[in-house]
């Protein structure tokens, strides 16, 4: 049998998710407490060497192997990663406000990934359902609705909303379907600059999240030491995250991600064995946009203020990118490629002006050279494990 020595480098069973996860922790700390542009670039390279040598090793089948086999552990590993970043920066506006925006990207992301990722529901216009579920959480909190119930009222406007653009989307296929969504995206954001009653083009002030009686934007202190307001939000945000993935996740594994797949991979095979499709796209669909839409309302919330160009259809293209670099399908993939996204252009300013054309060349590099995304989505197994 031949050995593999990169196999020898990863302590498998749980021991392995936490040394993994404490090198991720740390290299993150470093990483974000960087403010010079060298340091930054600096551990840029060094994090993009190593992926590029797990990848071109065996190393990375070991790691993926020791994640698969203690899923739990490297669950909770990953959430005590983000909890432990979160009081790290407790006092630091910036960087928490960075790992809010962070995680409700991601949890709308994962909303796309049900619609495109497992069903192959085209939808350019996340964005809009995402600033749907932002100008209803506003707009109801204006109105004096408490801060939960609007939360919730966000996704659920969105999830009606998509149920309405539906009717065209299923009469269309292809790239019909995918110009009906853009259509959507760019209508929608006229709508919002024409419409005084959503503060047209300058958009409105948002309520903040209250809950139980504790205002989520002023700042607390606990024994002795000054926390942001913002960890506030990142809790609530982290909350969402896991919530939307555990979710997510069971809906691939259950009968109800089989029927999708079986919509994605080919319809009409799938009709004759008795597949709805019209069901399972419109499940999908609303799914999709009830997890983008309770992304948006908290995302508003924390934000404090928003405009239509918050939600322009560059934005949906940016969400599109994130579920095409980390690779359509995979959850882990999209939060790994939203940390990309989001974290560089904000901490490496020189490229910042430039971040659409850089979106759009690594989509254009991973179409042509590594169509599956960062994370390829495996297989599913359909038999028995042993």
């Amino acid at each position: 049998m031949r050995h593999h020595p990169s196999r020898d480098l990863i302590i498998p069973g749980p021991a392995g998710c936490v040394l993994m996860a404490t090198a991720l922790l740390a290299w993150s700390i470093l990483f974000l407490k960087a403010e010079e542009q060298i340091p930054i670039l600096v551990y840029m390279i060094s994090g993009s060497l190593l992926v590029l040598v797990a990848a071109l090793s065996d190393l990375h089948k070991s790691i993926s192997a020791t994640i698969s086999s203690n899923e739990s552990s490297w669950d909770k590993c990953m959430t005590l990663t983000l909890l432990a970043l979160i009081l790290i920066f407790h006092d630091d506006h910036y960087t928490l406000f960075l790992l809010g925006t962070i995680m409700v990207y991601a949890t709308a992301v994962l909303g796309l990934n049900v619609q495109l990722g497992y069903t192959g529901v085209i939808n350019f216009s996340a964005a809009s359902f995402f600033g749907i579920g932002s100008y209803t959480a506003a707009m109801s909190s204006a109105a004096g609705l408490p801060s939960l119930p609007a939360l919730l009222l966000g996704g659920i406007v969105a999830a009606l909303v998509g149920c309405v653009l539906l009717l065209p989307v299923l009469r269309t296929s292809g790239h019909y379907a995918a110009l009906v969504t853009m259509a959507f995206a760019l209508l929608f954001r006229v709508f919002l600059e024409v419409n005084e009653w959503f503060g047209g083009p300058q958009g409105i002030a948002v309520a903040p999240l209250t809950l139980f009686g504790l205002d989520f934007s002023q700042d607390m202190q606990l024994w002795g030491i000054e926390f942001s307001f913002y960890v506030k939000y990142d809790l609530a945000c982290l909350l969402l995250l896991v919530l939307a993935f555990g979710f997510v996740r069971r809906l691939e594994r259950s009968w109800l991600g089989l029927s999708m797949d079986a919509v994605r991979c080919d319809e009409t095979a799938g009709a004759c064995f008795g597949v709805d499709i019209a069901r399972w796209k419109i499940t999908a669909f609303t799914v999709g946009n009830l997890l983008s839409g309770l992304a948006g309302a908290l995302y508003a919330m924390m934000l404090a203020y928003i405009s239509p160009a918050n939600f322009a259809f560059p934005d949906s293209l940016l969400f599109l990118s994130i579920l095409l670099l980390g690779g359509m399908g995979n959850n882990w993939g999209v939060i790994l490629a939203t940390v990309f996204v989001v974290v560089i252009p904000e901490k490496f300013q020189v490229i910042q002006e430039y971040r659409y054309l850089i979106y759009a060349a690594l989509v254009l590099f991973m179409i042509l050279y590594r169509p599956m995304g960062l994370l390829p989505r495996k297989a599913r197994n359909y038999g028995r494990l042993s």
